[in-house]
């Protein structure tokens, strides 16, 4: 092989090793992240029909949990936190 291929096959290599990141708020973060459980519970302080998923999110953040979202036919607001 010429030098010149067995130097992009280095690259190519390396290129593979290396975990991929990028930039996220300043911080190097890995692409692949592994999430673990959710657990959700419907919102205790939400009043009347969900429309908003963004009004429910601050619902649940004032109730402890990091999101929430409008779900199901009776459009009801789920909160969520990792369990």
């Amino acid at each position: 092989m010429e030098k010149s291929s067995l130097n992009s096959l280095f690259v190519i290599l390396i290129l593979l090793l290396v975990p991929y990141e990028q930039e996220l708020g300043g911080k190097m973060m890995p692409l692949m992240v592994v999430e673990g459980r959710t657990c959700e519970s419907q919102s205790h302080g939400f009043k009347g029909p969900c429309l908003s998923d963004h009004n429910c999110g601050l619902v649940c953040k004032n109730e402890g949990f990091t999101d929430g979202w409008c779900r199901g036919f009776r459009k009801r607001c789920f909160c969520t936190k990792p369990c």
